[in-house]
């Protein structure tokens, strides 16, 4: 980056601490009337206030006695900070290895080895699609059995509105046959490149390994590491970048290596997560730009970088150009329409996203990032707020490191979506930065007032709010996770081959609301259109009003038209009062009809999910929507496969699902029946 002087540099390291404490400590997100809020704020400022009270009164307590104690070798860090000194790469690999195994623990113990969200098991399946050496799949005769959210089936293909990159990363553990391994594989890779990175960073040895050591077994960056998310393999990418451009401009003559690299990493995140890729390139094409004017940067480096940049994100655009029909275009606008980008303006949901809101959501997500990055009893944000403040001066690469993260926080505060898994996904590329200001925060508190009892009480709380994390937190979150979205774990080519279930036709029960929506996605309603129809539409009217639809013909933007009219009465909508799916709404005070009160009666027997079993894939059985008056369209087309009904054996949270035998005649009945309703 262009030179600063040391006062300058000062001002805004000072500047950022100052955001930091605002956005990260106090509940901007509530003072602003309407859209998101943080209504657990009172309850985790509580555990804050009682953490600082335990770790702040350890620290006193143990910087008076804490020298008659056998706490810790002596000069012992000292010891392992020489030890990196002399072979920082080999420490840095012991080092992403141990967290490697730590995050395939996680991904097959905690988080069950399978995809949980919808993002995952979208970008899994699409992954499928490219394991067998296909861009896309063939438009089914009748989509809506088949059919997701974030999957596209229209107009006459099926893919996932997700970028080329990250499923393609996922194809790798496809091919191995254990494709949850991608993520700790991402995450050890991740490791190794912040260590390469901090070696153009921090000149102290203890430092360094400090916050390798911190980014290395963050919780948020474990956990993330063992789930299918690309907020990974993008982190990776995008420091292995950033290491080859500090290489280009902070190592006299670093050659075509770190040309490569930093082409190749920011290639490769683009392809994987655009908006990501942006936030890191633009401030490096700054710095490149003064690189180039001060002859730092040769045209042969930069073309190195140019043309490695162009292999990944070439890619993509021919994946787009095959897929979408435009290289520029992505399945994102294809599926939600150009309301899903970046920008203040109605959001695909009907929601208009303001400044107001966008301050809402970076208020939200730094707030989270104070338990999940550390899960400290403590702000997890506190010690590198207090290394931002004393800090003297930033070098080049912090300075880069600083406006990617100012760029991250910009582009997501333009975005209208709230992205919360497994903690705030969205700032998941912050971990570099918290992870080196955190491990500053010590040497610039001994530079400033020397070390004194004062610092000594500070290590040791630090101390005690590291172990309280190891030992409280992390099991506490791990629990959480482990006993998590258990319908979503279930093995269902696990279950069908104990149950000898082998290719059958299997209709899967979802919910009434889930059905809802398949429906206006058979009526050809625009997803935007059908996601607020159903959240907007008592459930009821808007069942009977689909009924006439179908029975009428009328679709496409005809049908959107004939529905647009019961949005009137949206502001009166509540959760259904009855229903075991709280997402169905409710017009007080109404009244369900007959058909309305069977289906919440059928709800409450039982249903599941329906998108984690397009990746089931075991006795070539074909899984299916079940969609009662539509299902004859299935028996038809599958006449000589037995049919099965899927659906929990009980109404109880988290029962397993069961395979049913059912009955063609039974079927076509039940078909009948809602026919003539």
């Amino acid at each position: 980056m262009p030179e600063v002087s040391g006062a300058s540099s000062s001002r805004v390291a000072r500047f950022a601490a100052v955001l930091l404490a605002v956005f990260g400590l106090l509940p901007i997100a509530n003072w602003i009337p309407g859209g998101h809020r943080a209504a657990w704020y009172a309850l985790v400022l509580s555990g804050w206030l009682s953490g600082l009270a335990i770790v702040a009164g350890a620290g006193v307590v143990l910087a008076i006695f804490g020298r008659g104690l056998p706490l810790w070798r002596e000069g012992l860090w000292t010891r392992l900070a020489e030890g990196y000194r002399r072979r920082p790469g080999a420490v840095t690999v012991l080092v992403a290895v141990a967290a490697g195994l730590v995050y395939a623990w996680i991904a097959r113990f905690i988080l069950g080895g399978r995809p949980l969200l919808i993002d995952e098991i979208i970008e899994s399946y699409q992954a499928l699609i490219y394991a067998g050496g296909h861009l896309a799949l063939p438009l089914p005769a009748h989509p809506e059995f088949f059919s997701a959210t974030h999957l596209i089936d229209f107009p006459d293909k099926v893919y996932s509105q997700f970028p080329f990159g990250g499923p393609a990363v996922l194809t790798i553990g496809v091919l191995l046959g254990v494709p949850w391994i991608t993520g700790p594989l991402a995450g050890t890779l991740a490791v190794i490149a912040f260590g390469v990175c901090l070696r153009r960073l921090e000149p102290a040895p203890g430092t360094a390994l400090a916050a390798l050591l911190l980014f290395a077994f963050a919780p948020f960056m474990a956990f993330m590491a063992g789930s299918y998310m690309n907020h990974v393999p993008t982190l990776a990418a995008l420091l292995f970048g950033s290491a080859g451009l500090a290489g280009m401009l902070l190592v006299p003559r670093a050659g075509w290596r770190s040309a490569l690299a930093c082409g190749l990493g920011f290639g490769i995140a683009a392809a994987i997560r655009p908006e990501d890729a942006v936030a890191f390139a633009l401030p490096a094409s700054v710095w490149l730009v003064a690189g180039i004017r001060d002859r730092r940067v040769g045209i042969g480096a930069l073309a190195v970088a140019a043309a490695a940049f162009a292999v990944p994100v070439g890619a993509l655009l021919a994946v787009n150009w095959a897929t979408t029909g435009a290289p520029l275009r992505f399945g994102y606008e294809v599926l939600w329409g150009p309301s899903h980008g970046l920008g203040f303006h109605r959001a695909p949901w009907g929601v208009a996203h303001t400044p107001a809101r966008g301050v809402q959501l970076i208020s939200l997500y730094l707030l989270r990032l104070q338990t999940y990055l550390f899960e400290w009893p403590i702000p997890s944000l506190l010690p590198a707020i207090a290394a931002l403040w004393y800090a003297r001066r930033l070098a080049p690469f912090d300075r880069y490191l600083m406006a990617a993260g100012t760029a991250l926080l910009g582009l997501y505060f333009a975005y209208w979506h709230d992205g919360f898994y497994l903690g705030p996904r969205f700032v998941y590329l912050l971990l570099p930065l918290a992870a080196l200001w955190t491990a500053r925060c010590l040497p610039n508190l001994r530079a400033r007032f020397g070390d004194g009892a004062p610092v000594r009480g500070v290590a040791y709380g630090l101390g005690v709010a590291v172990v309280m994390g190891l030992g409280v937190g992390v099991p506490q979150r791990a629990s959480q996770y482990r006993n998590g979205l258990v319908t979503m774990r279930w093995d269902a080519d696990r279950a069908a081959d104990s149950s000898g279930v082998h290719g059958a036709l299997v209709f899967v029960r979802e919910s009434w609301g889930a059905e809802l929506i398949a429906r206006l996605w058979a009526l050809g309603v625009a997803r935007p259109d059908a996601e607020q129809f159903y959240r907007r539409i008592d459930a009821c009217r808007l069942d009977g009003t689909l009924t006439e639809l179908e029975r009428t013909g009328v679709r496409d933007s005809a049908a959107a038209r004939a529905l647009r009219p019961l949005l009137a009465d949206s502001l009166l909508l509540r959760g259904s009062p009855v229903s075991p799916d709280t997402t169905e709404q409710f017009l007080p005070p109404g009244r369900y009809t007959r058909e309305c009160v069977d289906r919440i009666n059928e709800d409450r027997t039982g249903f599941t999910l329906f998108p984690p079993l397009l990746l089931a894939r075991g006795g070539e059985n074909l899984y299916v929507r079940d969609l009662a008056g539509r299902d004859t369209l299935l028996l038809a087309e599958y006449p000589s496969r037995p049919v099965f009904l899927l659906k929990p054996g009980s109404a109880r949270i988290g029962a397993e699902p069961r395979f049913y035998p059912a009955s063609r005649d039974s079927i076509i009945a039940v078909a009948r029946r809602v026919i003539d309703r």
